[in-house]
């Protein structure tokens, strides 16, 4: 039973996504959106259930044979993955409704992919680890689709059924040569191997086709450059609601992922992937702010958006490198921190999107927002704050997260890393502030006041808080995020 309890989080979840689809039977059609209030419960007890580790989760827990760890690192992500599954709930009921496809098994889907992100956070077996990979991605696949009569919807689930596939695939390889390097698919006896085989001068080549393969299948995840091309069209075509599922929590237990494998299983070929992770980085960023300067439609200018800020997380994790091939956590909190804030000033951003949305209006065009401040000021208002918190603009959490970047690089030597990011957020101003323009100084061409629901409006003011306060009184912030970082990741 101890065991069990440690999986109990996920247990709940899986629970409450089963007890959707059982009660979703009993319900007419103009009461389902009660499914909403049970998926919220299950967020609310499998919370409860992970709260009660935060002290026993510091001597780094180990059950089912080491194939799961109880750290603070999955505590941390298991609560941003709890948030960002809660908030699109409340972002989703109206929408769905007006969508005309509130049905059940749209929320036990995203709590099914919630559990698997929750194992991709506490995962220490490779097998864990594709299992919860693929649990998350699945659900994704089902509901990045789940408008199925939005043809760009059956599209963008398309390409991303296919080149998840693909991915996955790359990833299982990488991971069959790790399995083949120790004989074992736990992670500190394959972290202990690719040690005793880098010991040597000229490195392993097996080890480094293993990074490679793995390296990639990860990237892909994160939507990475040059494995983002689903992005913009699965961003486009998916439900608003889901499209910020993804770009938040897809993403955040992605780097969950790949921090947990190279701050163990890589660590020894830091060198190596430190500077395969700048490359993307820096290609991630320049692809994704020119790529996004001419879109007109706010959900793929969102999407190249995302992929520049995925480069920014990157140079953290670049950071955490000193020169020497030591640890340097001055870079794992700013990547923890940034991927906090960027949960909440995102999701805030698609929020208004989904604001907009009514019969007869899609409201993801950057036209939609004319005169925003004119039928809406409060939504044009919180848009505005969303929208400089992703640029990097202070007073907003992301400033804060972007000055940790730069911070981190600095010290761990690589100015010209921190110029280049630096320079990265003229673009990035530029074409926030079109949005902005839309917003505030052009004309309203339509007449009709978008209308904010008190669930949308919670959501709403809970991202409000989290990004002023975490960009003016940014210590409580900053201490969650080094408590992640607490144990390095078993070694």
């Amino acid at each position: 039973m101890d065991q069990v309890s440690a999986i109990l989080p996920e247990v709940m979840l899986a629970f409450f996504g089963l007890a959707v689809l059982g009660t979703d039977l009993l319900l007419t059609a103009d009461e389902k959106s009660w499914n909403s209030l049970t998926a919220m419960l299950g967020v609310l007890m499998s919370g409860a259930a992970l709260w009660q580790w935060r002290h026993e989760a510091s001597s780094f827990i180990r059950p089912f044979e080491s194939s799961i760890v109880i750290d603070p690192f999955f505590i941390f992500f298991g609560l941003l993955f709890l948030a960002s599954t809660a908030l699109v709930i409340l972002l989703s009921v109206r929408y769905m409704e007006i969508e005309q496809e509130q049905h059940g098994e749209y929320y036990a889907l995203m709590l099914f992919a919630t559990v698997g992100m929750m194992f991709l956070a506490c995962g220490y077996d490779l097998v864990v680890l594709f299992v919860g990979l693929e649990t998350m991605a699945l659900s994704f696949y089902v509901l990045s689709g789940f408008l199925r009569g939005n043809r760009r919807s059956n599209e963008g689930a398309m390409k991303y059924v296919l080149m998840g596939a693909f991915s996955s695939g790359i990833l299982a390889y990488g991971f069959s040569i790790l399995y083949g390097i120790a004989g074992s698919t736990n992670l500190g006896v394959i972290a202990a191997q690719v040690a005793a085989r880098n010991s040597k001068p000229g490195g392993d080549l097996l080890t480094f086709l293993a990074l490679a393969t793995v390296a990639a299948g990860v990237f892909f995840k994160i939507a990475a450059v040059p494995f983002h091309q689903w992005a913009p069209d699965v961003y486009e075509g998916a439900p608003t609601s889901i499209t910020a599922y993804i770009s938040v929590a897809s993403k955040a237990a992605s780097f969950a992922l790949l921090l947990r494998l190279f701050f163990t299983v890589f660590w020894p070929v830091n060198v190596d992937w430190s500077g395969i992770v700048a490359t993307v980085a820096v290609l991630s960023l320049t692809i994704g702010a020119l790529a996004a300067l001419p879109q007109h439609n706010i959900k793929r200018l969102l999407a190249y958006s995302s992929i520049a800020q995925v480069g920014y997380i990157l140079l953290g994790v670049v950071a955490t490198v000193n020169k020497n091939g030591s640890l340097n956590q001055r870079g794992l909190q700013a990547a923890a921190f940034y991927l906090l804030a960027y949960a909440f000033f995102n999701t805030g951003a698609f929020a208004i999107v989904i604001v907009l949305r009514r019969k007869g209006m899609i409201g993801d065009d950057i036209d939609d927002m004319n005169g925003l401040i004119q039928r809406n000021p409060t939504a044009a208002i919180l848009m505005l704050i969303f929208l400089l918190s992703l640029a990097g603009i202070p007073p907003t959490a992301g400033f804060v997260a972007k000055l940790l970047v730069f911070w981190a690089l600095i010290e761990t030597g690589h100015p010209l890393l921190a110029i280049i990011s630096v320079a990265y957020i003229l673009p990035a101003v530029y074409y926030y502030f079109r949005i902005v323009a839309a917003m505030w100084v052009r004309e309203s061409t339509d007449a009709v006041r978008p209308v904010i629901s008190p669930a949308q409006m919670f959501a709403l003011a809970a991202m409000l808080v989290v990004t002023l306060a975490a960009g003016i009184f940014p210590e409580q912030f900053l201490r969650f995020a080094s408590y992640s970082i607490l144990i390095p990741f078993g070694r």
